[in-house]
Order: structure tokens, then C-alpha cells, then sequence
């Protein structure tokens, strides 16, 4: 992507998402880390729908870390992995309060090493929670990564990160992660990608291909 058509890019996700954010329901950042944990693999809706309960009864580190993981199960039941992702709720708030007082640690090593916290877990946290620039890829954004030509179709998600960071300005990248996010979620969707109407196909590798199979 040439500088050209990466301003073009960056100026037509301005126009469709400019007040891009995240969707899922938090009030503090330990509300964030967990439903971000719970978002794996699970969409925003289906987890907004179980943390008001989960968050009710166990709004601190100090409530989750003492939880029986049944009644937890319980609550998250409808969402994927839940039972997993409920051992790791209950895990990660007993490092929370044994190491870290209750408080969100605001580096990555300190997260990653949280049970079910990963990179892309922590790039969330640390952009939304403390401002730190970083590119969050999920499903969407590698799609939409690889689609552009920005990542090669055999790239692994950190490959495609890397060269997000490399591409756009680093002051860009906490707006920038939401908006790609907006734009594979409502725009450059799996099924059925608005190719006809997108001010992108014209730069787009995905949508070249799609015309050479129509020829």
C-alpha cells in the first residue's frame, strides 16, 4: 500500500467510522480485561448479554478471585468456552489481588502472563485502558489486512500487527485499531464484503481476484 492509497484508506475509515470504539460494556479497566477475556472466539453482543450479572456480583478482583467456578459457569453459560474461560476469570483475579493489590498491571509482560490474556487481549487493555498506541488483530482485522494486500495470506497475526505498526503512524494506531475493526465487522465483512460500493476497489487485491473469477 503506497502512501497515497494508504491516506486515501485512512481518511475513508474517517468517513465511515469516525467515532469507532469499542463495543463491549466496561466501567473500569477490570471490567475490561475480563470481558475481553470472555470475547474470545465469541462475539461483543453475546457477552455483553452475561457481564451486567457477572460484573453485579463480583464487580472486584477481591469478589472473582473467591468465586466458585460452578456459579460463574452458571452465569457465562451462553457464551463459547465458557467453562474455560471461567477457570481463568476466577485464576487471573487471584494474581490480580495476590501481586498487583487488585490494580490492572499496565505492562505486557505482566498481562500476558495472566491466564487467558494473550497478545491481542493485551494490546486491547493497554490501548483502551492506558492510552498505549497498539494494534489489537482479530478475525477482522487479518482478514481486512490480507484482503487490502497490506499482510500476505500465509502472514501469522503477529506478522500482520507488525506490519500495521509499520504502515500507519504510530499516533493513529489506537483509532486506527478500532476502525479496522468497524470496517471487516459492518463493511469488508466475511460473506458478503460492500465491494461495489467501496471507495477501496479499486486498490483492493481481494476485489481484483473477485473480478478475473467473473471474466
Amino acid at each position: 500500500m503506497n502512501e497515497n492509497v494508504k491516506i486515501l484508506f485512512i481518511n475513508y475509515l474517517d468517513e465511515l467510522f469516525p467515532n469507532a470504539k469499542a463495543e463491549l460494556n466496561f466501567s473500569n479497566n477490570f471490567e475490561l480485561l475480563i470481558a475481553v477475556v470472555l470475547s474470545a472466539q465469541t462475539t461483543d453482543v453475546s457477552v455483553n448479554k452475561v457481564t451486567p450479572k457477572l460484573f453485579k456480583k463480583y464487580p472486584t478482583p477481591f469478589d472473582l478471585s473467591k468465586a466458585d467456578v460452578n456459579e460463574v459457569e452458571t452465569i457465562i453459560n451462553s457464551i463459547g468456552l465458557y467453562r474455560n474461560k471461567s477457570k481463568n476469570i476466577i485464576e487471573l483475579s487471584k494474581i490480580l489481588v495476590e501481586k498487583y493489590n487488585g490494580e490492572i498491571p499496565n505492562h505486557r509482560e505482566a498481562l500476558e502472563s495472566l491466564p487467558g490474556v494473550g497478545r491481542k487481549t493485551t494490546n486491547v487493555v493497554l490501548s483502551n485502558a492506558f492510552d498505549v498506541p497498539a494494534f489489537a488483530v482479530d478475525t477482522h482485522v487479518e482478514r481486512i489486512s490480507k484482503r487490502l494486500g497490506i499482510a500476505l495470506e500465509n502472514d501469522s497475526v503477529l506478522t500482520v500487527e507488525e506490519k500495521l505498526m509499520a504502515l500507519f503512524p504510530r499516533q493513529l494506531w489506537k483509532k486506527l485499531h478500532h476502525q479496522l475493526i468497524f470496517f471487516g465487522r459492518y463493511h469488508c465483512t466475511s460473506k458478503k464484503p460492500k465491494c461495489e460500493t467501496c471507495k477501496m476497489k479499486d486498490f483492493c487485491p481481494f476485489f481484483q481476484a473477485l473480478n478475473e473469477k467473473r471474466c
